[in-house]
């Protein structure tokens, strides 16, 4: 099961993390480095990557964050949650970020380093190249 919630295209190379994403108190906004120390992705910069992650978690100003990080040139690519909260699902929509939810069994599939195509308007949104 997927859902497309922000549509778009773009290709890139998978980061994923099995760690929610509390965007407001883990991304440096002007690096997209993850700052959390506790983070499985410390220190690692999720510009121009496909970020593969669980969720969003933490306030909604995060949405602003996700736009913010878009306007700085550190976003990543697209965006693949299991679960698209309303600050993921905000954030995505206002820095037109592409934004996908698959199923428990897709995300186990994801792997950082995998290069994917990501076509909302394809058939088959997510394809591994």
């Amino acid at each position: 099961m997927r859902k497309i919630l922000v549509k778009g295209k773009t290709q890139g190379t998978v980061l994923k993390s099995n760690d929610s994403i509390n965007f407001l108190g883990t991304v440096d906004k002007k690096t997209g480095k993850i700052t959390d120390k506790n983070h499985e992705l410390y220190g690692q910069s999720i510009k121009d990557s496909i970020l593969v992650f669980p969720s969003g978690v933490g306030s909604s100003v995060g949405a602003y964050t996700i736009y913010s990080i878009k306007s700085n040139n550190s976003a990543p690519l697209a965006m693949i949650c299991q679960k698209a909260d309303l600050t993921v699902a905000t954030g995505c929509a206002l820095a037109d970020i592409p934004l996908v939810v698959v199923s428990d069994e897709e995300f186990s599939s994801f792997h950082t380093g995998q290069q994917i195509l990501l076509d909302t308007e394809s058939p088959n949104p997510v394809t591994l190249l």
